[in-house]
């Protein structure tokens, strides 16, 4: 008998994903037989999605196509079930400060009150990528400036249609 696939859920808005968000997912995709990019459709603690979740889903599918185990799918349902749902036995969140931290601490006790066979594993953000944010990135769209270094092209492409002046 073959040993379960180690599945693994990547949750995020991802509105819009940028280079940091590939680089975690990439790197994940070395760590697991398949990492689920789970896109979540309404998020409690942002506001309304720039994209909606079938255009971020492209961008992710676009992004990530070389990554051969890398599944994309929307979510709207506490992380833990969803990974339940999928088989998952871990979620992965990358880290860039000690703000991340503090939440993903407290979003971690929560999950692991309600699902304590539920891992979380978390990656640092590489250094390039310790400041990058979509809301970061949305913002200097939003005032024309240049995102081509910190997102896809055709994110980047798409932005400038949304938010350019």
């Amino acid at each position: 008998m073959a040993p379960d696939p180690r599945i693994a859920v990547c949750p995020g808005s991802y509105d819009p994903i940028t280079n940091g968000h590939i680089d975690i997912i990439s790197r994940a995709s070395g760590m697991f037989d398949e990492v689920i990019v789970a896109v979540v459709n309404a998020s409690v603690r942002k506001s309304k999605s720039l994209f909606n979740a079938e255009e971020r889903i492209g961008f992710i599918e676009h992004a990530t196509g070389h990554l051969p185990n890398i599944r994309v799918v929307p979510f709207d349902k506490l992380v833990v079930d969803f990974a339940r749902e999928q088989g998952a036995k871990a979620i992965v969140k990358g880290l860039r400060a000690i703000s991340d931290f503090e939440y993903e601490l407290e979003m971690n006790q929560l999950n692991r009150s309600l699902a304590s066979d539920v891992e979380s594993v978390y990656l640092m953000a590489g250094p390039q990528y310790s400041f990058l944010s979509s809301s970061g990135v949305k913002e200097i769209a939003t005032f024309g400036g240049d995102v081509s270094g910190l997102v896809p092209e055709e994110v980047a492409r798409r932005l400038q249609e949304a938010l350019g002046r």
